[in-house]
């Protein structure tokens, strides 16, 4: 009797959790940050459309990462179930997003989105060959989830420079920092890390930022705010640094995105 009692297989619980949201916390800025920015300075009823795709693909991501690999595997477990659940519920609002989109948005706005298609296919191929940890991927998704601000930008029928230069904000704060965050974590670490690459790409962002308010593309604000990110790396990868855990990295990495994304908006506003 015992033997057969043993036998009976004991369900897995399964982490509903971590497969239907993003595990990634910094994943988050990397949607929310130029679409918040967005929604402020350059609002209009397609805005909310185009909100609705940009969500739904980015929520759609994590469970269809799940289906994907199970698919590879050949298994059909709980945790398959749940997936394909929350696939379904998020494709969903990604595609009243796209239709809403269609109906209310001029195609020449949807630009930014044809650029990135190939970075999203790359991005799929990299979720189910389980590559999307590696450092090209991370900075291919960044500048394809940040292109939402300069659909927006168009949809509110902003010029084609000043939509690109937008987009061009939120890619030079998303790129160094994702370089930051991956040393000093290895730092923290004791494992081998750079120091230059992260404060060279920086440097050049600032540059970038710099270039664009002389061009009156950027407000100044959003410079001092590039000028305090340089700081933040220089020092952050420097002997003089706090040594922290990666939890704090990861909140402080936060508060810098909505400070750089609230920059731009109250830059744009007051026009400073």
């Amino acid at each position: 009797m015992s033997a057969e009692v043993s036998a009976i297989p004991v369900p897995r619980k399964v982490n509903t959790k971590a497969i239907a949201l993003p595990i990634e916390h910094g994943s988050w800025g990397f949607v929310f940050e130029p679409l918040t920015a967005g929604l402020l300075i350059a609002f209009s009823p397609a805005a909310i459309w185009i909100s609705l795709l940009v969500v739904g693909a980015f929520l759609t991501r994590q469970p269809l990462k799940v289906l994907l690999n199970d698919w590879q595997a050949k298994r059909d477990l709980p945790q398959t179930a749940v997936a394909r659940k929350f696939v379904l519920i998020y494709g969903a609002i990604f595609l009243v997003g796209l239709i809403g989109s269609f109906l209310f948005v001029k195609p020449d706005a949807f630009l930014p989105f044809l650029f990135i298609l190939p970075l999203a296919f790359y991005q799929i191929y990299c979720d189910a060959s389980r590559k999307s940890r590696q450092l090209l991927p991370e900075l291919t998704g960044a500048i394809a989830i940040s292109s939402s601000v300069a659909v927006i930008a168009l949809a509110d029928n902003w010029t084609f420079p000043a939509a690109i230069a937008l987009w061009a904000i939120f890619v030079a704060r998303l790129i160094p920092s994702i370089l930051y965050v991956r040393n000093r974590l290895k730092l923290e670490k004791g494992k081998p890390f750079s120091r230059f690459v992260p404060v060279f790409l920086q440097v050049f962002a600032l540059a970038i930022i710099g270039a664009l308010a002389f061009y009156h593309l950027s407000p100044l604000l959003t410079v001092l705010m590039f000028a305090v990110l340089l700081g933040r790396t220089a020092i952050g990868l420097s002997p003089y640094r706090r040594k922290v855990k990666a939890m704090r990295i990861g909140i402080w990495e936060v508060v810098y995105g909505t400070l750089t994304a609230f920059s731009v908006v109250i830059g744009y506003y007051l026009n400073v």
